[in-house]
């Protein structure tokens, strides 16, 4: 497939074709709506669960970036005009994802979640560091380096955890409870969505590849924990 030419300002975004623009709006309402609920449910709720200083200072940390790549991602939107409720999880047509529906209860849970969860947004961000929407390839470059830091808050976490037989026990039962709901992050395999964004050269990987990418990498960096993944 020929590679889609850039698009390098909002100006010229209002000059290409209808699916190229809503495909690029589909993208930026997604991460819009839910870096806000994902930092309300879990990164904010968490800080009261950090069982030091160092890690409520980290997780406030985290919570400010993921709060963050809303504002980022919302700005984009409106530059582009996206109507500003469409990108808020209350109003916008759009539902959020569904790990964000887990109840989190524990520490240990937030842990888990950011070790694995948020690999799999490393993955989809990483798709799009060749967007043709040059804007929201920018946007994915900023973000991707604060992504990485929180699944590396996730892995440091766990291990601290899993310094006790007891909290080894805690962690293995959290990602027994979280993992299996991680590989439908990655959408349907034969997603129409996926389809029109590799046409445009918005993103480049089917689904699928992702899916087969992130299995691989959370198997590794958890069996490197001396944790094992359930079923999914």
């Amino acid at each position: 497939m020929p590679a889609y030419p850039d698009v390098k300002t909002p100006k010229a975004l209002a000059d290409e074709p209808a699916d190229y623009r809503h495909a690029v709006e589909k993208i930026v309402v997604s991460h819009a709506i839910n870096e806000l609920h994902g930092a309300r449910v879990f990164d904010e709720v968490a800080v009261a669960f950090a069982p030091t200083p160092y890690w409520k200072w980290l997780t406030c940390r985290v919570a400010m970036e993921e709060y963050g790549h809303h504002v980022r991602f919302f700005r984009l939107g409106r530059e582009i005009g996206v109507p500003e409720d469409a990108m808020l999880p209350d109003t916008s047509a759009k539902r959020t994802l569904s790990i964000f529906d887990f109840p989190l209860r524990s520490w240990e849970e937030f842990a888990v979640i950011k070790l694995v969860a948020d690999l799999a947004e490393i993955i989809q961000v990483e798709d799009l560091l060749q967007c043709s929407y040059i804007p929201l390839r920018n946007a994915a470059k900023a973000t991707l380096p604060e992504e990485k830091f929180h699944a590396k808050f996730g892995e440091q976490s766990v291990q601290e955890i899993i310094e006790t037989p007891e909290g080894r026990e805690r962690a293995q039962a959290a990602l027994d409870a979280i993992f299996p709901s991680m590989p439908a992050f990655f959408g349907s395999d034969r997603s129409k969505n996926n389809e029109t964004y590799r046409q445009f050269g918005i993103k480049f990987r089917t689904n699928s590849e992702m899916r087969e990418d992130y299995l691989a990498r959370v198997k590794r960096v958890v069996e490197d924990l001396g944790l094992a993944l359930p079923a999914a």
